[in-house]
């Protein structure tokens, strides 16, 4: 096990004022054993930063630390570091027996037999010893990716990298190995930084995970703690499927306004005194409110002020909960999820 450090890592390409900011003043620690998920929407630097961190990358700023050991000046070789990769990376003309030995014969002086009894003792441990005599081509996706992965392991690095890793396969074998990676992991206690796009990942698989937007770190928590308690806008936007409703509002006294309304009776949102001290009057605020939290009925169980009248404009059946998009006759869209054998359809007043 090892504890990975962060500290203010920056990554620009290019100079001058052509150079764009890819990655901005990062630092993150990750203790021994942790699982890490970096998430962030497509283009926020996760892959940079991963990158950066296996040595694939110079850094431009910062320092990157493993058990206190600066690593920046390091080749990747000598890092004590192994990544898997979206594409797995393995070498077709090798057999599986081949893939994965070949790690161990670049970055170690391990004899023959100990070699061999590593990668027997991997496959085994993947579920793969039948396909250590095949190629690449004859394997499936999954069984490429267990394959990449048993490189990785065999190696038994001190920091496991894995960039999106489960990209590639199909929804119901990309959760069997969300499974299966967890578990994995758990068994080796091997500090792992996870790079994915995915919420469903994120939420499920990291210990904590690190939020990345344009380059610049958004919030490091436990998934909960994101759901719940997000630092900023973003955060809160972005963990949650479906995204959290916001309503621009301003604070009159203990009632909030909605403003940007066309509605003759603006949307007006009564405050705890609690909530009413901690904004003043005049100031805007952004109300934010999960779909899950909005109940939806032809009468609900909660405080007249806090209730509204609306209209159901779509209905997504999701299966074990239905997505609803409603119209609020004071103005606000609002989406809301309710139980998917409720019946409630388009058109429907509530």
């Amino acid at each position: 096990m090892a504890r990975l450090e962060l500290d203010s890592m920056t990554k620009r390409f290019g100079e001058g004022g052509g150079a764009v900011l890819a990655v901005d003043d990062v630092t993150v620690e990750v203790p021994d054993g942790e699982f890490l998920v970096l998430v962030g929407p497509s283009g926020c630097g996760k892959s940079t930063t991963l990158r950066m961190i296996a040595g694939l990358e110079d850094i431009t700023e910062g320092e990157i630390r493993l058990d206190g050991t600066r690593i920046n000046e390091q080749p990747p070789a000598d890092r004590d570091i192994a990544m898997v990769f979206q594409s797995y990376a393995l070498y077709p003309h090798m057999t599986v027996r081949e893939n994965m030995r070949f790690g161990l014969e670049e970055s170690t002086d391990l004899p023959a037999d100990e070699r061999n009894e590593r990668v027997e003792s991997t496959a085994e441990m993947l579920g793969i010893t039948e396909l250590l005599d095949r190629k690449p081509g004859a394997l499936s996706g999954g069984q490429q990716q267990r394959v990449a992965l048993g490189r990785a392991i065999v190696r038994d690095p001190a920091a496991f990298l894995m960039d999106e890793p489960l990209s590639n396969l199909d929804a119901k074998l990309r959760s069997e190995m969300r499974t299966e990676l967890q578990q994995l992991q758990a068994d080796l206690e091997t500090t792992t930084v996870y790079v994915t796009h995915d919420q469903t990942e994120a939420m499920t698989m990291g210990d904590r995970i690190a939020i990345l937007n344009g380059g610049e770190l958004q919030q490091v928590a436990t998934p909960l703690e994101a759901y719940h308690r997000p630092a900023n806008r973003f955060v809160a936007g972005f963990v949650g499927e479906p995204s959290m409703n916001f309503v621009p509002m301003t604070a009159e006294g203990d009632v909030l306004t909605a403003r940007r309304t066309t509605a003759v009776e603006p949307f007006r949102y009564p405050l705890s005194p609690d909530a009413a001290a901690a904004v003043e009057a005049g100031q805007d605020v952004t109300l934010g409110v999960r779909p899950e939290d909005v109940l939806v009925g032809t009468s609900v169980d909660t405080e007249p002020a806090h209730t509204f009248d609306g209209t159901v404009e779509v209905v997504e059946p999701m299966g074990s909960e239905n997505v609803v998009h409603l119209d609020l006759a004071t103005g606000p869209s609002v989406v809301a999820t309710v139980n998917g054998l409720r019946r409630i359809e388009a058109g429907d007043a509530v």
